[in-house]
C-alpha cells in the first residue's frame, strides 16, 4: 500500500504538529493503521500550495470559501480530500476495517460535531492567544494578522492577564461541564458507552491541542478538571489510536 499523504501546518513545538484540526485524521490513520507521510505547509503557502495539487476550498462557517487544511491526498485511489469531516468520512468508506461509525452513528456524530462547535466556539480567544506564541515565523505573522483583521483588535488584547483571562478560563471550564454531562450519560470509557467512535476522537483533538499549545501548568488545570477526567480521556484516545 502506498502511504497516504496528509497536509498539516509545522510549528517549533516537538513533533511539530499541533492543530486540533489537522490531528482527527492523524489519528483516524493511527487508528485504522493506514501508512501515511505528512507534508508541512505554513500558514501563508496553504493557498498556493492547494491550488498547485488541486485541492478544493473549504466551505467555512457564513458561506465564506478558502484552502484550509487539512488535506488527505490518497494516491491507492487518487482522491483528495478536504476537511477534517469529510477526511474521516472517506477513510471509513474506503479502509472500513476498524470502524469509527459504529451502529450507523455518522449522522449522530455529525449532529454532536457541529453541537461541540458551538459550545467550543467562545472557549478558545484565550487558546488562540498561545497559538501564536508556537508557530514558526512566516506563519505567526500570517495568523496574527489574519485573527487581529477578523476579530477586529490586536493580539495581545484577546486575553490579557487579570479579570478577562479568569472570564475565558471560567468559559472553558463551563464548556467541559457540559461535555462531562454529555459522557456521563452513558457512564463508560467512551461518549458511546464501551464503543469507541470518531466523537472521542473529536473530543480529544481538541484536548491534544490545549496541552500542545498552553503552557505546562495551564493544561494541568484542564487536565485535572473533574477528577483528572480530561487528561485521561485523551491518553486513553492516544492508546486507542497507537499513539503511544
Amino acid at each position: 500500500m502506498i502511504p497516504l499523504i496528509l497536509y498539516d501546518i509545522p510549528s517549533k513545538l516537538e513533533g511539530n504538529y499541533w492543530c486540533h484540526s489537522t490531528v482527527r485524521p492523524r489519528f483516524v490513520l493511527d487508528y485504522k493503521g493506514l501508512p501515511f507521510r505528512v507534508e508541512w505547509v505554513e500558514y501563508p503557502d496553504i493557498a498556493p500550495r492547494m491550488t498547485e495539487i488541486g485541492a478544493r476550498k473549504d466551505k467555512l462557517a457564513g458561506g465564506k470559501e478558502m484552502y484550509t487544511l487539512p488535506v488527505l491526498s490518497d494516491p491507492n485511489t487518487n482522491a483528495l480530500i478536504t476537511d477534517s469531516w469529510e477526511i474521516a468520512e472517506y477513510l471509513e468508506r474506503t479502509y472500513p476495517e476498524k470502524p469509527i461509525f459504529s451502529n450507523r452513528s455518522k449522522g449522530l456524530i455529525l449532529v454532536f460535531n457541529t453541537a461541540f462547535f458551538d459550545l467550543g466556539r467562545a472557549a478558545v480567544t484565550f487558546p488562540y492567544l498561545r497559538v501564536s506564541q508556537i508557530l514558526n515565523e512566516r506563519s505567526r505573522e500570517y495568523f496574527i494578522t489574519t485573527r487581529e483583521a477578523s476579530w477586529g483588535r490586536k493580539i495581545s488584547e484577546f486575553s490579557p492577564e487579570g479579570p478577562k483571562r479568569e472570564e475565558h478560563w471560567a468559559i472553558m471550564k463551563g464548556a467541559m461541564e457540559t461535555l462531562k454531562e454529555w459522557y456521563d450519560k452513558e457512564g463508560g470509557k467512551w461518549l458511546m458507552g464501551d464503543v469507541f467512535s470518531y466523537a472521542d476522537i473529536i473530543i480529544a483533538s481538541r484536548l491534544f491541542w490545549f496541552k500542545k499549545i498552553l503552557h505546562e501548568d495551564e493544561w494541568e488545570r484542564i487536565a485535572r478538571w473533574h477528577d483528572g477526567r480530561w487528561g485521561k480521556l485523551l491518553a486513553d484516545v492516544e492508546k486507542e489510536c497507537n499513539e503511544v
